[in-house]
């Protein structure tokens, strides 16, 4: 196969994993190091660092949006990303330290995680009093409403923060925003609502693949070849499932990428515990 074909199926895969990862609102990095790995056989280092640069491009463009429109909670993003940026240069560091097969069995887990997450029905919202920790950081917002702007509070920020430090360990160790545990830790955590949690999380991503980038550079793990259709599958794929996503059923689609996403995970920790890759 030449270049060319390899880098059009790339780039096809990709505009499909954006679409998927907008759509669902878990990002397109759990699609692409899946992909990259089982479909192409690209070493899972340099299927990482790819993925990383396709997560900071996306964050770059539909952060701005969600800032603009009032739905990310700019301060507590801020707060978060210490925590997320540590634990994302923390995993870069330790990636050479972590068996291949390894990294392919804790991927999987995440997956299954993430395809778990998906069919979770969002919560309405986050109707407790913000803790005293929260207020004294100012960190509860408002968001857009039917009638005008919606008041929350933010609440258990030390298990939410702890939780960030996770996942950026593992943005930084696989090459995916985390975005799925980002989610979890300000919503189910936290209490912040869902439409928020999301476009939050977004806004961080972009800045703890940012973090960890870095390291894969200098480690010769970003291959320009494959990271280019990446970036320029999964940019478009995401700013079109942003168009599609209010005239289409979540719920299905939720069901359809958690079918896809838990059969790669089983194909990952499959391929992970046999040493195939």
């Amino acid at each position: 196969m030449s270049l060319l074909s390899l880098s059009l199926l790339i780039w096809l895969g990709s505009l499909l994993a954006g679409l998927l990862g907008s759509l669902t609102g878990l990002g397109g990095g759990v699609v692409v190091v899946p992909l990259l790995a089982l479909a192409f056989h690209v070493n899972l280092r340099y299927a990482a660092g790819a993925s990383l640069l396709s997560v900071i491009a996306t964050s770059s463009g539909a952060a701005a949006a969600y800032v603009r429109e009032g739905w990310t909670n700019v301060r507590l993003g801020m707060l978060l990303e210490v925590a997320t940026t540590v634990g994302a240069l923390a995993g870069a560091a330790t990636a050479a330290l972590v068996p291949t097969a390894a990294v392919a069995v804790i991927f999987g887990l995440l997956l299954l995680f993430a395809a778990a997450g998906s069919l979770r029905r969002p919560p309405a919202g986050a109707d407790a009093a913000p803790d005293r920790l929260a207020a004294a950081l100012r960190l509860g917002g408002t968001y857009p409403g039917a009638s005008g702007p919606v008041t929350y509070g933010v609440r258990r920020v030390p298990g939410g923060f702890a939780l960030m430090l996770a996942a950026g360990w593992l943005s930084g160790l696989l090459g995916v925003g985390s975005g799925a545990l980002k989610v979890v830790a300000m919503d189910d955590v936290m209490r912040v609502p869902f439409k928020v949690s999301t476009t939050t999380s977004n806004f961080m991503i972009g800045v703890t693949a940012a973090a960890s980038v870095g390291i894969y550079l200098s480690r010769g793990w970003l291959e320009p070849r494959l990271a280019a259709p990446v970036v320029l599958g999964v940019l478009p794929g995401a700013l079109l499932g942003a168009r599609l996503l209010p005239r289409m059923r979540s719920r299905v689609l939720r069901a359809v990428f958690a079918v896809a996403v838990a059969v790669l995970a089983g194909e990952m920790i499959l391929h992970g515990f046999t040493g195939r890759l």
